[in-house]
């Protein structure tokens, strides 16, 4: 008798990642952002700027901290809120990778790059929502307060 379990392949940022990815401009108003990011129902989106090297993104949490702070959405532009120090992912990096990325550079997205091209954002949303019902048998209980 073969008491061997079969592993499963791990899991790739590609079965994961959202492929609907929202590219604004610089010169978006945070409100401008918001409005499309709630439209398009993601939590981020990719800040293309011609002038400069490379690619930003703009986060729902970006846009709550500067609401927070009393800035003005309607005048607050997203050059202004783009993290520009990006780390990216591959479509075929495990999803643990991702997670490590995350978890060590202290952000909820990564931009998933193919051939320097965006191809979709990952998020943690979209990791737990795929990694833990493969992980957990049963549905944890929901406790209220």
């Amino acid at each position: 008798m073969d008491h061997r379990q079969e592993v499963a392949p791990p899991m790739l940022v590609r079965e994961v990642m959202s492929t609907v990815v929202l590219t604004i401009g610089p010169a978006h108003t945070l409100r401008q952002a918001a409005a499309l990011m709630s439209a398009r129902r993601v939590g981020a989106a990719v800040v293309y700027d011609p002038d400069a090297d490379g690619i930003g993104i703009l986060t729902e949490r970006d846009v709550l901290v500067s609401v927070g702070r009393g800035q003005d959405p309607d005048a607050e532009r997203a050059h202004g809120h783009t993290t520009t120090d990006v780390v990216f992912a591959a479509p075929t990096w495990t999803v643990e990778e991702a997670a490590a990325a995350m978890a060590h550079g202290g952000f909820r997205h990564l931009i998933v790059l193919d051939g320097g091209e965006p191809v979709g954002i990952v998020s943690v949303r979209d990791i737990i929502r795929r990694w833990a019902p493969a992980r957990a048998p049963h549905p944890a209980p929901v406790v209220t307060a």
